[in-house]
């Protein structure tokens, strides 16, 4: 006779002020699929030059964020599906949503043929069975979600998990914000630090470099202080919240220039 497992709750928390419930579910451990998932993907990472690791380098974590590795003619590169799904997240995953991300993936890899059978040599034998599987239940949302097309996006630990002054850590910060990191100029600073509270805020120029621009518009604030609720006020009103050559976060975002 099988017993019945009883969930009850456990809470996670951070230095950030947020607290959330969360259903309790079989401790997490790395499944065989994201061991193959991973070994693959650093198999493909060894035959980039460091030029080709646009995410950076350093101490690279696996982010299940939609990744989507193809090969050409030029060898490999990597592309993110519409949607990522968490470890975790797969325990509210619709498989139908699910499936149509294998649609998309399978319709991409269909325009890159040399890509399957190049996995397979790799030791990814899995990569057909998985891609032309649909998508139905638990089971197979939890193949999909530790397989290489949706497990391997290589972050830097600094962005992925870091909280900043250390890095804006994709898992902290909303990624429309922490994706400028990756394309801004290097004297430009993104993350600058709110004089009034100590709190972290991402500012950008409001003109093209070279534009003798002195003014910042301000992305993001940390919630809860008095600069997030002038940006609030501001966008309600359907207009950014601008910072002038005078205020000292535009000080530091041109700092280095």
């Amino acid at each position: 006779m099988v017993t019945p497992l009883t969930l009850q709750m456990h809470v996670e928390h951070e230095n950030e002020s947020w607290t959330v419930n969360i259903p309790d579910h079989p401790a997490r451990k790395e499944s065989s699929g994201f061991k193959a998932s991973k070994k693959v993907a650093k198999a493909i990472m060894s035959t980039l030059g460091v030029e080709q690791h646009f995410l950076g380098v350093g101490d690279i974590h696996m982010h299940h964020g939609g990744s989507l590795w193809l090969l050409d003619d030029d060898g490999w590169f990597m592309v993110h599906n519409q949607a990522g799904i968490e470890w975790s997240a797969q325990f509210c995953t619709d498989p139908a949503k699910a499936d149509a991300l294998r649609v998309t993936a399978g319709r991409l890899y269909a325009g890159f043929p040399r890509t399957v059978p190049e996995l397979d040599r790799l030791g990814y034998t899995n990569a057909r069975r998985i891609l032309d599987t649909p998508i139905t239940d638990a089971a197979t949302i939890a193949t999909w979600v530790d397989s290489i097309f949706n497990a391997c996006v290589p972050l830097p630990a600094v962005r992925h998990v870091a909280m900043l002054p250390t890095g804006g850590g994709r898992h902290h910060y909303p990624a429309p914000i922490t994706d400028i990191d990756l394309v801004k100029h290097d004297d430009f600073v993104l993350w600058v630090t709110d004089p009034d509270s100590g709190s972290s805020v991402a500012v950008v120029p409001i003109a093209a470099r070279g534009k003798g621009v002195t003014r910042v518009q301000v992305l993001f604030a940390t919630p809860g202080t008095a600069l997030a609720e002038q940006r609030d006020e501001a966008s309600a009103r359907g207009e950014a919240l601008e910072l002038g050559p005078e205020s000292r976060i535009t000080m530091q975002a041109f700092a280095r220039q």
